[in-house]
């Protein structure tokens, strides 16, 4: 039996998810944004209720792409709010378009949005040894940072916990316990 964070249920999908994705360096700006995406929706929320409606928001959102969602028409919106296979909220989705219209700015002044999250950290992952749940923080002084950041650049639903999330979700952060089999292999 292979020794997991604590935080993984015995779900196929949470056990896949944690196993293959969550921690991996990600620097691909598609990717970074689904991210982005998805800890929006997931703020207030557990985790495992977006993983289990992925490919729902996927189907919904364009497959993630933010050109298009930045796009998005009045009728598109209110299209969202009808689809019951995502999260139906206005203002999380209101904040999907914004930020999709807002990560496009962030690639033209830094070249890639990558290149501007993964300055945070100096392009390395930060490797933490935490043992124990209660080690494993919500929010770090320097998600503060990038979450008054991106604020301050507009975006929306980026508070520090989201951010924290995020960036244990794209491997800015090895947050995998000491314990955990994925710790040394990311």
């Amino acid at each position: 039996m292979k020794q997991r964070c604590f935080w993984v249920s015995d779900d196929p999908l949470y056990i896949e998810y944690h196993d293959t994705e969550w921690g991996v360096p990600v620097y691909d700006d598609d990717k970074l944004f689904e991210f982005l995406i998805l800890e929006t929706f997931q703020a207030g929320l557990s985790w495992i209720t977006i993983l289990k409606k992925r490919e729902n928001f996927r189907k919904a959102f364009d497959n993630f792409d933010y050109q298009k969602i930045a796009n998005y028409s009045e009728d598109k919106y209110e299209e969202l709010l009808q689809d019951e296979g995502i999260i139906r909220n206005k203002l999380k989705i209101k904040a999907t378009i914004t930020n999709a219209q807002l990560f496009m700015k962030v690639q033209e002044e830094f070249g890639s949005f990558s290149k501007y999250i993964w300055s945070f950290v100096d392009g390395n992952p930060i490797k933490n040894k935490f043992a124990k749940r209660e080690e494993v923080p919500a929010t770090t002084e320097l998600s503060d940072a990038i979450s008054k950041d991106l604020k301050k650049r507009g975006f929306k639903f980026v508070g520090s916990t989201v951010i924290y999330a995020h960036m244990q979700a794209t491997g800015m952060v090895n947050d995998h316990t000491t314990d955990c089999f994925r710790y040394h292999e990311v």
